[in-house]
């Protein structure tokens, strides 16, 4: 991997859940940080691409966790460049455990920001001579490209408010909490007794400080839900998102 960058994490215990298990978010977060390390070391890190006033803005997600890592569990993640396009760019990763065993894999899509106009731009030639040297489509993860389906109705929703300490250094909602808060919106007996195992997302507007979000879900079919974020003020859709859980065998489980 001629722009890749691996890194070993230990899982602490504020990354894990009552079951002791790494949250979905959390690995999110891990991925997240092992892709900053990378752009700072190609020097395309949001501090060098200040002075042109651009930054990396997550679009897309689409991840696959076979296993969640325990608490204390030593993790190895790998992460790319996976193309660079007139507007976008995508990333890989993939997460091991210390035998080598694919425990997640992740591919996304990022735009450029325009910091000034808070608009999409286009990628500048010294952004697109690493095409050059990225991984051949054929060593890279499938993109998701597919239309989520559409969101009919909620069966759950959970208002929030945006604060401070929930900005990321673009200013506005971090990505991880847009994932954790649609994640929240279902029955509790799914957050008790399932896991998840597919999420696909996509980001359509920004959420700003002191923005009211509410969440809704819909549940579409066995294990398989849509989730919303919407301004509570006047209903724009800020992301969308399809999850696929794994059940317990026997629903009646649910009530132990």
């Amino acid at each position: 991997m001629h722009l890749g960058y691996e890194e070993n994490f230990i899982v602490r215990t504020y990354e894990i859940d009552s079951r002791k298990k790494a949250t979905p978010a959390a690995l999110v977060r891990l991925m997240q940080e092992a892709a900053m390390q990378n752009v700072l070391q190609l020097r395309l890190s949001v501090w060098d691409l200040e002075p042109y006033s651009i930054s990396w803005v997550l679009i897309r997600m689409y991840l696959r966790i076979n296993r969640l890592p325990n608490l204390n569990e030593r993790i190895h993640i790998q992460t790319y460049p996976a193309g660079f396009e007139k507007v976008l760019t995508h990333r890989d990763y993939k997460i091991f455990d210390a035998e080598g065993n694919l425990l997640a894999y992740s591919s996304s899509t990022w735009l450029l920001l325009d910091t000034n106009t808070r608009r999409m731009t286009r990628i500048p030639d010294f952004i697109m001579q690493f095409q050059q040297q990225v991984p051949p489509e054929s060593e890279c993860l499938p993109r998701s490209n597919d239309k989520l389906p559409k969101f009919e109705h909620a069966h759950f929703v959970k208002d929030y408010q945006v604060n401070w300490h929930d900005l990321d250094f673009n200013m506005h909602l971090n990505n991880t909490l847009y994932i954790q808060w649609m994640l929240e919106t279902v029955a509790d007996e799914l957050l008790q007794h399932s896991y998840l195992r597919e999420l696909d997302i996509l980001f359509k507007v920004e959420a700003l400080w002191k923005d009211v979000i509410r969440s809704e879900s819909q549940q579409i079919a066995d294990g398989t839900f849509l989730h919303r974020l919407v301004r509570a003020a006047n209903g724009k859709e800020i992301a969308t998102m399809q999850t696929k859980w794994t059940l317990p065998p026997d629903p009646e489980t649910w009530k132990t």
